[in-house]
């Protein structure tokens, strides 16, 4: 027998966003690339925008010779309609991908009916290694937290090696608090500079979408890890180090979608992955880890040929 196993479209793909109207062209173009229909509802500020971008949609399917209800936009601004998207409209939808705040996201979760494609927080962290190269952990931290402090790859965690601390961790606060970022740190990194706050618990789970860190010296790379573990949102985690075993420990048992070694946490986004384009990043286990782009908005079969053949 010849045993094929062939990605398929997943179905009727839901998506439930804000105020980007951009969001209408990216969800319809890669759904309807992977093969799905797709039902969005947009937000109510970008309502007129969305619907004349779909309208453009609408013309190009027809041009193209496919069905111009493959991308269909709710007609309302009515907040009852996501309700029933949520409920999966009768078996009509397959799965959900939320884009937007921790409100709109966090009530996906909660009363969604099909499965969901989300993430709820972006609690990402760069470990500095203890033979972390200084110039590139300063550089790697600077980008990770303050190129675009509203991504949810944004770093908001920064963890200093306990036996790195006496060269690396005045140089990695300085420049942080002369970047104009507030930090929060534990006792050690206070004593590090007297511009930084005290955390407290509440800290190390948050996530600021702002120019503020938290950060704490730990003991080295299991510490991290654990602290990550308990802290973290499975987001995106990166450490930098020159040492590979202790590279391949972290890229190995932290359990987040998206691990780096030596590299910004800002790189978390399916085009830098290339991917194309993506409808968001995923913190699940099952089915889509990361970010969501054309191959994760499908499944598989399998197709088995044969000539006959009877299993005894």
């Amino acid at each position: 027998m010849h045993i094929e196993r062939v990605r398929v479209p997943l179905g009727v793909v839901g998506v439930i966003y804000e105020s980007r109207p951009n969001v209408t062209a990216d969800a319809g173009g890669l759904c309807l690339k992977a093969g799905n229909a797709v039902i969005l509802r947009g937000g109510s500020d970008s309502f007129r925008s969305s619907r004349a971008i779909h309208a453009a949609l609408v013309c190009g399917l027809r041009e193209a010779g496919l069905p111009d209800t493959a991308i269909q936009l709710v007609p309302t601004r009515n907040r009852d309609a996501v309700g029933l998207m949520l409920a999966g409209l009768d078996g009509a939808i397959d799965v959900i991908v939320p884009r937007g705040g921790k409100g709109l996201v966090a009530r996906v979760q909660a009363e969604a009916r099909v499965p969901v494609f989300a993430h709820l927080d972006g609690n990402c962290h760069v470990y500095v290694d203890r033979s972390a190269d200084p110039a590139m952990a300063q550089a790697i931290v600077l980008n990770a937290k303050m190129r675009r402090t509203g991504v949810c790859g944004a770093a908001e965690t920064l963890l200093v090696d306990r036996a790195a601390a006496a060269t690396h961790l005045v140089p990695l606060v300085h420049m942080l608090l002369d970047a104009g970022c507030a930090v929060r740190g534990d006792r050690d990194v206070q004593a590090a500079d007297p511009r930084v706050t005290a955390a407290t618990a509440h800290d190390w789970s948050t996530e600021y979408l702002d120019a503020i860190i938290a950060a704490k010296v730990v003991d080295g790379v299991d510490e991290a890890i654990a602290h990550i573990e308990r802290f973290g949102s499975h987001h995106t985690d990166a450490i930098v180090t020159a040492d590979p075993a202790a590279a391949d420990r972290f890229l190995r048992e932290v359990d987040s979608a998206i691990v780096l070694h030596n590299a910004s946490t800002q790189f978390a986004d399916g085009g830098e992955f290339g991917f194309g384009a993506e409808i968001g990043i995923a913190t699940g286990r099952l089915h889509a880890r990361g970010p969501v782009g054309v191959e994760q908005l499908t499944t598989f079969k399998y197709r088995v040929h044969g000539s006959g053949q009877t299993r005894p």
